[in-house]
């Protein structure tokens, strides 16, 4: 039951790190290989992904079913949040003439909330017969 409520934290950590990683990734790609913006935000984002999925299905989440199928709605997941931000950020700014670094960072919020939501309803859902606060490992694999 502790694990469960720990969840939103280990979920806030997990995206401070993929931020992190991929803005190094970012950051190292212009200023080492010379890319432009739009190769190295691509590269920092898929690796940024990655080790969000890495980490939110194996320390967040727990979730133990098949990869595959997780990943694929990890991807949904992940378009149904950025979407969420983009209409938070483009409201914001248009509508309410929020100065736009403001609407970006503004936009963030949502965005974490409707992903954590996604991510523990739908992309990592618990194993069916599972109760409430349930983990589905065996004991020696808690943490």
């Amino acid at each position: 039951m502790i694990a469960r409520a720990l969840r939103p934290l280990r979920f806030g950590a997990t995206g401070l790190i993929n931020t992190v990683l991929g803005l190094g990734v970012i950051f190292a790609a212009k200023a080492i290989l010379g890319w432009g913006d739009l190769p190295a935000n691509l590269l920092g984002y898929g690796i940024g992904l990655i080790a969000s999925f890495a980490l939110n299905r194996t320390w967040t989440f727990r979730h133990d079913g098949r990869v595959l199928p997780a990943l694929l709605r990890f991807g949904i997941g992940f378009a149904a949040a950025y979407g969420v931000n983009l209409l938070t950020l483009f409201a914001l700014r248009d509508f309410f003439a929020v100065n736009s670094y403001v609407a970006q960072a503004a936009a963030v919020v949502p965005y974490a909330v409707t992903f954590y939501f996604v991510a523990a309803l739908y992309v990592f859902p618990r194993a069916a017969g599972a109760g409430p606060g349930v983990d589905t490992k065996p004991a020696n694999l808690r943490g």
